[in-house]
């Protein structure tokens, strides 16, 4: 497929909270993932294939729904980093929740996929 032009639609940015209540608590970091070099912020992109037993339903508000109960099972990842004396990282685990943005674009994500997986395959990560 060759596309003219791609079109991506960007929704507006909101934050999943954990659905249910969670621990309060502070947790500090290891001195592992508290070094210096580890002090750097990645932004992903998800993508998610459909699935024949959801078809109909809206899939951003599933991927929220799934997303805001795992939090409630992985509670620090909705918890944000404070920094405390002497440059020690420690997560303050509130509940704050994570940002979400759900995007459309006018490809299908199949067309990528299987370029992907040959540049890609399990076999070459053996």
């Amino acid at each position: 497929m060759v596309l003219d032009e791609l079109t991506v639609r960007r929704g507006t940015p909101s934050i999943v909270e954990p659905a249910r209540a969670t621990p309060r608590e502070s947790k500090p970091l290891s001195d592992i993932d508290d070094q210096n070099c580890m002090r750097i912020y990645l932004v992903g992109i998800y993508a998610f294939r459909g699935h024949l037993s959801k078809q109909g339903s809206d899939p951003a508000a599933v991927v929220r729904s799934a997303l805001a109960e795992a939090l409630v099972h992985f509670y620090p990842l909705a918890g944000r980093l404070r920094e405390e004396a002497g440059r020690k990282l420690v997560v303050d685990c509130a509940g704050q929740g994570v940002a979400f943005v759900e995007a459309d674009a006018n490809i299908a994500l199949d067309c990528y996929v299987s370029n992907l997986v040959s540049q890609f395959s399990v076999s070459s990560f053996s």
